[in-house]
């Protein structure tokens, strides 16, 4: 038989779609979590990549001009950040526009959500426009659980990797800060000035000493933050219904995606918490052990050795990064805690445990449906008045997560509602809201009246 000869088209999905060298480059990076993106961009700007924030939702009908509607709304929104920034880049420049000085960063995941399927999209989007042909697409992927080998020096890679997520920690401290006061605040505006000029300090501090890793002085300046945010608070305003989101990774943490769904809630008179990057972060590092094990003990039923030893030394190194991102997220909420009580996060081993103990899903299925469900139960366990589950119109694990909470929400009698976006405004949503909230305040009652 002949060779097999690839399409060229494919052939591009892996010449130009991978982990790429960034020194040097101007590195692309879309807006998802506010606070997390521009913490990520400076964590690469400490390592010689001038990473900059894409300006988010302003090229949406770029987006939706080059997609069928169809896909995931993230891949249009994405797509629309990077067609929008490369055209104006392109106006700005003019003739000394260089595509190849330019790498557009968009992580990816494995198995079934669409999330996978991304860059390649946008890989055959990009390659419509003769001048944007060069521009290469990098990515981290939950494959090998966000490895940084590829897209740094090896001398520098694995430094990068734990500045990044400690990085992805103070971000999600941060939101968590702003939740907490922002609703109860003394003089309105003074939560989000004050975080912003927090933000702006920590990535001061990343770029000029990312990598000496600077811990200490990033959980002083978290503490200070925190210290401060407390005294913002108008301790004469009562606790109002706490409200957790779950769902979809970029629809709940993106602002313009979910239409500002967290100030939307604190203006109908709730508080929120969104779960958060480093719980995502943290099941995939979780995972990846979890299908080590089964390497390991297929590699021991088959009595190979070599493998065995390989695989056995990875499940080791997977072990001690887990425990080391465990104790700096520690480090990190507990500096804040000294001063203000914001809501920890949620362990990943806490949240399987739930789902066995109710028999509810399980973690062999993937997806991030295991952390909505999860996640959903230890809000109710820790006291929460309503659940909101956010997430794009058509998703898969989403909508398993909504028939799931569905029952299991309404046997405990907590406010439970969907949000299912596409980029447009449904008539009814401030009324649900409203309702929403309502209800959360009605639940908040009936639970104080329990407990006096």
């Amino acid at each position: 038989m002949g060779e097999v000869v690839k399409h060229p088209i494919f052939q591009r999905f892996h010449s130009e779609v991978g982990k790429f060298n960034l020194k040097g480059k101007k590195l692309l990076v879309p807006d998802m979590a506010p606070f997390g993106a521009r913490l990520l961009a400076s964590c690469f700007r400490a390592f010689d990549v001038d990473a900059v924030v894409m300006d988010t939702y302003v090229g949406l009908d770029l987006g939706k001009e080059f997609t069928s509607g169809k896909e995931c709304f993230p891949c249009q929104v994405t797509l629309g950040d990077v067609l929008y920034f490369l055209r104006k880049e392109k106006e700005r420049l003019g003739s000394f526009f260089d595509p190849q000085r330019y790498v557009y960063f968009l992580p990816e995941s494995d198995g079934p959500c669409r999330f996978g399927m991304y860059n390649k999209l946008q890989r055959l989007v990009l390659d419509q426009f003769p001048e944007f042909k060069d521009i290469r697409i990098a990515y981290l992927s939950t494959g090998d659980a966000y490895s940084t080998d590829g897209i740094l020096p090896p001398e520098d890679a694995s430094v990068f990797r734990k500045l990044a997520y400690v990085a992805s920690v103070i971000a999600d401290v941060f939101d968590r800060i702003t939740w907490r006061v922002r609703p109860y605040e003394l003089k309105s505006g003074s939560t989000d000035a004050l975080i912003l000029d927090a933000l702006s300090q920590m990535q001061e501090l990343i770029v000029n000493e990312g990598p000496r890793l600077p811990f200490d002085e990033m959980f002083n300046l978290v503490g200070d933050t925190a210290c401060a945010a407390a005294r913002l608070l108008d301790g004469q305003i009562p606790r109002k219904p706490r409200i957790g989101i779950v769902g979809e990774i970029y629809l709940r943490t993106h602002p313009a995606s979910n239409q500002n769904l967290i100030r939307e809630i604190e203006r109908h008179g709730g508080e929120v918490v969104d779960a958060s990057l480093a719980e995502w972060i943290n099941f995939i590092s979780f995972e990846g052990l979890r299908k080590l094990n089964i390497k390991v003990r297929k590699a021991w039923h088959n009595k190979s050795r070599h493998k065995l030893t390989e695989y056995v030394r990875k499940w080791l190194s997977q072990v001690l990064e887990i425990g080391w991102q465990a104790f700096r997220q520690r480090q990190v909420y507990n500096r804040a805690l000294e001063y203000l009580d914001i809501q920890p996060d949620h362990s990943i081993w806490v949240i399987e445990r739930h789902l066995k103990r109710q028999n509810l899903f399980s973690f062999d299925i993937g997806t991030e449906a295991a952390l909505s469900i999860g996640g959903a139960i230890e809000y109710i366990k820790e006291g929460f008045d309503g659940i909101i589950n956010v997430f794009p119109f058509t998703c898969m694990p989403s909508t398993i997560c909504s028939a799931i909470l569905k029952p299991v929400l309404t046997k405990y009698n907590v406010p439970y509602l969907d949000m299912a976006y596409d980029g447009s405004v449904q008539p009814n949503r401030d009324l649900a809201l409203k309702t929403f909230l309502y209800q959360a305040y009605q639940y908040q009652k009936r639970s104080k009246s329990r407990y006096n």
